[in-house]
């Protein structure tokens, strides 16, 4: 388990109904690809952020699976609509089976 993964997001504290808000997402992680070996000659096992889900109020805004060659720290970056006050919720899900979460909420101004 990606014992040091910690995310970190970064949407608007507000938006006009409607409104498009750019929205980004980091999650600090030591990604492995596992094909490397330790010292010892051993298979590092493969421990990568496999997949990254951003709901808004239960429906969802982004959807993305990602591959071995996704580099560390995978950030991303995109543009949401924001029809009515509510949270975003952030899900990475990690190749071990850990699932690391981030909710943040918007106001309608």
């Amino acid at each position: 388990m990606a014992k040091d993964a910690k995310p970190r997001v970064k949407v608007p504290k507000s938006a006009a109904a409607g409104e498009v808000v750019t929205i980004k997402a980091l999650i600090s992680h030591n990604m492995e690809s596992g094909q490397r070996k330790d010292k010892d000659g051993n298979l590092i096992p493969r421990s990568i952020i496999n997949r990254f889900t951003c709901d808004l109020n239960g429906v969802n805004v982004v959807d993305v699976t990602l591959e071995p060659a996704i580099s560390t720290n995978p950030y991303f970056e995109f543009d949401a609509k924001v029809d009515a006050a509510g949270e975003f919720k952030f899900t990475w899900y990690d190749d071990d089976g850990s699932v690391y979460e981030d909710v943040k909420p918007i106001a309608i101004a």
